[in-house]
């Protein structure tokens, strides 16, 4: 991989991050495409850590006082009465499903599942969920009002995401709406909820760096920035625009790119693996 090629895929990652659209998807697509080589599960996972920082720029106050309120929570039980204790827990049992089978399935996520068949399927897939969510989902909770159960619903959804082409946040979005959230709120929820599973994953990869086959240093290092500038940008845009439109626009992408995908695949101008 040289420096443009790493470019372009951190300006994408950045890009599709926290748009319910796939960034692992994208990140096989595009190459695939460009006739370029697949960057690689490792490579994916590092990169989001990019990602991620923009996450933790972007709602450093919320992170802090969920943080805080949750140390606090552990001798002060006036403290456990809040949003930011309860969110906290939210979090972290939301996490579990993920953790425990991205660790089950490691191997096949890093290799069969990054087939573009898989990822073209999961597109059309997700994307008709997410629909589905749109018309059923009642759109009246705020973050206020997220319980416990709320919390492990959408954890359940978002290891959904392991599988490429789904999309984290396209499933976490997609869950949060079952269960009646507003779409901002269930934005900035998915958000929050990233950051453990994305920040664990980016560091379990970094042992694979410097192996063969695996991008240099600066490869990485340029798209990491990249991403993260972008992501930032990509985030603020995202919740303006769930806080006055549906969904829709996403859902029809994915349709659309799953379908041309297929396409491709069918008449052999790109390779599924």
């Amino acid at each position: 991989m040289n420096l443009f090629q790493a470019g372009v895929l951190g300006v994408v990652q950045g890009l599709t991050e926290f748009l319910p659209i796939s960034s692992t998807a994208h990140l096989r697509i595009v190459p695939a495409l460009a006739d370029w080589p697949d960057p690689g599960a490792a490579f994916t996972a590092v990169v989001q850590l990019g990602t991620m920082l923009a996450i933790l720029l972007y709602f450093w106050r919320e992170i802090l006082h969920i943080s805080v309120s949750w140390v606090r929570g552990i001798w002060d039980p006036g403290v456990r009465k809040t949003l930011e204790y309860r969110m906290g827990w939210y979090v972290i049992f939301a996490t579990v499903p993920i953790g425990l089978l991205g660790l089950v399935f490691a191997d096949q996520i890093e290799t069969g599942a990054r087939n573009l068949w898989v990822i073209a399927t999961a597109l059309i897939v997700l994307g008709l969920v997410l629909l589905l969510a749109e018309r059923v989902g009642a759109h009246a909770r705020d973050e206020e009002q997220i319980t416990l159960r709320d919390g492990l619903v959408v954890g359940l959804a978002q290891a959904a995401a392991l599988v490429p082409g789904v999309s984290r946040s396209g499933a976490t979005i997609t869950g949060g709406l079952f269960v009646g959230l507003k779409r901002e709120a269930a934005a900035r929820f998915s958000f929050l909820l990233s950051i453990p599973a994305v920040v664990l994953s980016g560091l379990f990869e970094l042992r694979k760096l410097g192996e063969p086959g695996t991008p240099g240093v600066a490869a990485i290092v340029v798209a990491t920035v990249l991403a993260f500038v972008v992501g930032l940008a990509s985030i603020h845009w995202l919740l303006q625009y769930l806080s006055r439109h549906s969904t829709g626009v996403f859902v029809g992408y994915r349709v659309l790119v799953g379908l041309l995908l297929i396409g491709l695949l069918a008449g052999g101008v790109i390779n599924a693996t």
